[in-house]
């Protein structure tokens, strides 16, 4: 175009471009308009006639416009073409900060990386790789470098460490033909058992059976070898002082989950021996993946193995309470009836035996064991509110020993005991039925966020990846644990509600 040295500049460049606008002999003045980006930037008046140098140094589209000006005032409208500059650089964005990888093991570079440049768009087609020139054969710390340049020439490098370890194939071989062949003995078995059952059942009509059968089930002699681990388990663990001070916690279940448990150390065994369940179970899911567990990924299965038990025992132990508490008022409407038609109370509490079934009616059989192995009344009652520790039972073991220390009409107490049973029994039912709503909306709180997690995982698995994997994750991770933690004690303490 006449005038301008550069009429345009259709493609894309990464430097300054310098327009000059030179006017013929007949212009007296003129006044030019800078547009980028359709948006104008400049305007600048000339009112004598000399050259113009227009200097273009930033990221955009760019139009110039002139208005000239002759002798005699008119005008003409010069317009320039387009002039397109492009300065920044594409960028790259690697969905992982290192790769580790074993010797052998088919590495594509490509996979799940992004590049982008604002003018260009998607540039993935365009990334480079040294991919080539790394030896992934030997062990060792290699370096990834991603490339990407733009149509202007604008260029933009990433690096990626891999560390390259040596290959377990073997090693995996080897604990996926074990685990296979533990399969296959154990599959044996169990044909072998089942065959041999069909085997007795067609000759058992040819045969006398034996007046004491003392052979277990398969389930039978798997839980009894369960048992007998426990045992062993527990004796390591009695040897111990911390262990012996833990499991004083666990004493409280002793015949009452389990009657095979002779003490609180049993309980901690048992937590052990499923713990070391779940590891064998997490090792045996990896080695079908044909990988190998971190310290990290062993670590995990071990602390939800040794804490879940609790999960069960704390559930069971309520129930039980629950159950005892809530039969606990048909046995002082039963010892009370008893004492109005002239019974004592060791005959009393024989009656609730018989009566009554259930977790109520196994801690009256305790009671009237003890009674009749000669501890007194106020001992057996206080055993059994140490059992229990509910507030209707201290209360019930205080009257009794009071009306045994000094005499008093025991069937009036035993009135006023069912009394305020039965009261404190309809408040809670009434109560329970106006926080029903309110309890249902904080376990639905409480479920949410799990939930959210879980179907976050299956859709996306690698999408939390980055808590564990990195530094920072983790004690992003902790804080987000220990802020749910309180917020589940919070509410609990907000909606807990004494009587």
């Amino acid at each position: 175009m006449e005038g301008l040295n550069i009429s345009s500049q259709e493609n894309y460049v990464n430097e300054d471009i310098n327009v000059v606008f030179t006017p013929n002999s007949s212009i007296t003045g003129y006044e030019y308009t800078v547009y980028k980006n359709n948006v104008a930037i400049e305007k600048v008046t000339v009112s004598e006639n000399k050259p113009t140098n227009i200097l273009l140094n930033e990221t955009g589209q760019y139009k110039i416009e002139i208005k000239t000006y002759d002798l005699y005032n008119n005008e003409q409208l010069v317009t320039s073409g387009y002039y397109n500059i492009d300065k920044e650089s594409p960028t790259i964005e690697l969905n992982e900060t290192v790769i580790d990888m074993q010797v052998g093991d088919i590495l594509k570079p490509l996979e799940g990386i992004k590049a982008y440049d604002n003018v260009d768009g998607d540039l993935i087609s365009q990334v480079r790789t040294n991919i080539n020139d790394l030896d992934l054969t030997t062990p060792g710390v290699k370096t990834l470098t991603y490339t990407v340049s733009d149509q202007a020439g604008n260029t933009t490098s990433k690096n990626l460490p891999i560390n390259v370890a040596e290959s377990t194939a073997n090693a995996l071989f080897l604990v996926q033909l074990t685990i296979i062949c533990i399969l296959f003995i154990i599959a044996g078995l169990v044909i072998f058992y089942y065959r041999s059952m069909k085997l007795e059942k067609r000759l058992a009509k040819y045969s006398v059976e034996p007046l004491k059968d003392n052979s277990l089930a398969l389930f039978d002699n798997f839980w009894a070898f369960y048992y007998r681990q426990v045992t062993k388990i527990s004796r390591l663990l009695n040897k111990s002082s911390i262990f012996t001070k833990y499991s004083k916690h666990y004493n409280k279940y002793v015949n009452i989950l389990n009657k095979k448990y002779q003490s609180g150390t049993d309980f901690v065994a048992s937590k052990i021996l499923v713990s070391l369940i779940f590891v064998l179970i997490a090792i045996f899911s990896k080695t079908i993946q044909y990988e190998l567990l971190s310290i990290y990924e062993v670590c995990f299965p071990l602390l939800i193995g040794f804490f879940m038990p609790d999960i069960v025992y704390i559930s069971k132990y309520k129930i039980h309470r629950n159950r005892v508490e809530n039969d606990l008022l048909q046995a002082i409407i039963i010892m009370n009836n008893a004492f109005k038609s002239g019974r004592s109370i060791t005959q009393a509490i024989a009656l609730v035996t018989m009566e009554l079934d259930g977790a109520i009616s196994e801690e009256f059989k305790k009671m009237h064991l003890e009674i009749s192995f000669g501890l007194s009344i106020d001992v057996v009652f206080k055993r059994f509110s140490e059992r229990i520790k509910l507030e209707e039972v201290t209360y019930l073991t205080a009257s009794l020993s009071i009306l045994n220390k000094t005499g008093g009409n025991i069937i009036k107490v035993f009135s006023s005991i069912e009394k305020s049973l039965f009261d404190k029994k309809k408040l809670k039912l009434e109560l329970a039925s106006l926080t029903g709503s309110s309890k249902l909306i904080i376990y639905a709180l409480f479920a949410v966020p799990i939930l959210f997690v879980i179907f976050v995982s299956i859709i996306n698995p690698g999408y939390f990846k980055v808590f564990y994997t990195t530094t920072l994750g983790g004690i992003v991770l902790g804080i987000i644990i220990i802020m749910y933690i309180i917020y589940i004690f919070v509410i609990q303490k907000i909606m807990k509600v004494r009587m």
